[in-house]
């Protein structure tokens, strides 16, 4: 074999060789990838995530948010006692509390802290701003009044969740239906409550349209309840609640002196509906907790940030009304108002035991 043929023969066995172990590297190279998805995937299957959940105090809506966020995490495959260990906290309705709980939250770092009602969420907020750990919340009527959103909608640091606005107008519209003759109406809430003072000034703005005069009644801790009740209601023909947080606490002592006067007590969602509010056109917690699971488990697993999402407002509202308090007020619902009602209560509950 002379030079030429050899070195031919040398070059072409050495590009097969060379083509076969590039099949052989692009064939370990696929299997390598494959195996790292299936690896990242068993253990993201296999990962426990710890949760703090702070509640700022305890009565219907909040307790039906926080049942929603339990049940939108399992919706996404995030079930307590599986994958999922949560530590939830009560501060009834005392804000150095809220602050101890969020910040013991923050020393145990946490996966995520879920944070109901808007202190609790202004405090977990504060607790976590100087570290990674989400805070994702709920029941905040308006997140840009407590600085935890900017103006545009979105979120102020690794914070974001779901808004419960109250549909005022929608309010005003029911009240004006069963009370047509009705003019000044009253409201008690919590100077320390940014949602709450937000939401009055939605009041005083559309009242005036609705033929309402409305008069406010301040207070700064349950304490204040009972004098404050005492002079809103020698004042005006009924009253509508907000989701104020101290006020909520106290609405049975404000439902037995309305009910001394006979004076309607309008509330602003199911569970005040349910132990002695006249009706009310307002928000589903349990779906606003469930929407605010959902937003928590894509935080958990990685798929977004929230210092990325923006903070989400459930629209919809929903009529309730209770058929006990309106006789015992000598009062008769109109069938459109029954008509659209999701659910009428026979009779009046008692509060829930704390």
């Amino acid at each position: 074999m002379n030079l030429k043929k050899l070195l031919s023969v040398v070059l072409v066995s050495g590009l097969l060789f060379t083509g076969c172990g590039g099949k052989n590297t692009a064939s370990n190279g696929a299997e390598q990838s494959e195996n790292a998805v299936e690896k990242t995937a068993a253990e993201e299957q296999s990962k426990e995530y710890k949760v703090g959940i702070l509640q700022f105090a305890q009565h219907g809506s909040l307790d039906n948010c926080r049942e929603g966020v339990i049940k939108g995490l399992e919706n996404n495959a995030i079930k307590e006692g599986e994958n999922l260990i949560i530590d939830y906290q009560n501060a009834e309705a005392d804000m150095g509390i809220t602050g101890q709980i969020a910040d013991s939250f923050v020393a145990n770092k946490y996966d995520m802290i879920i944070a109901i009602a808007t202190p609790a969420a202004m405090s977990a907020f504060n607790a976590a701003s100087d570290t990674d750990i989400p805070v994702i919340y709920t029941a905040i009527s308006d997140p840009v009044a407590a600085q935890l959103a900017k103006e545009d909608g979105t979120p102020a640091g690794n914070i974001t969740g779901t808004s419960d606005t109250l549909p005022v107008e929608a309010q005003l519209k029911m009240i004006k239906e069963v009370l047509p003759e009705a003019k000044k109406l009253g409201v008690l809430y919590t100077t320390s409550e940014a949602n709450s003072i937000s939401m009055i000034e939605t009041y005083e703005k559309l009242a005036p349209e609705y033929g309402f005069e409305l008069v406010t009644g301040s207070v700064t801790t349950t304490a204040d309840i009972p004098l404050a009740t005492d002079n809103i209601l020698s004042k005006v023909d009924a009253l509508t609640n907000l989701t104020d947080n101290t006020v909520v606490n106290s609405l049975p002592t404000i439902l037995d002196k309305a009910a001394s006067k006979n004076i309607p007590v309008f509330g602003s969602e199911i569970e005040q509906v349910k132990i002695g509010c006249l009706a009310s056109e307002g928000i589903e917690y349990i779906s606003l907790g469930e929407q605010t699971g959902d937003i928590a488990a894509k935080v958990l697993k990685g798929e977004a940030k929230a210092s990325e999402i923006p903070f989400e407002i459930i629209t919809n509202s929903s009529l309730y009304l209770n058929k006990e308090v309106a006789k015992n007020l000598g009062i008769e619902f109109s069938s459109d108002l029954t008509g659209r009602a999701v659910e009428i209560f026979e009779q009046i509950e008692q509060p829930k035991q704390r």
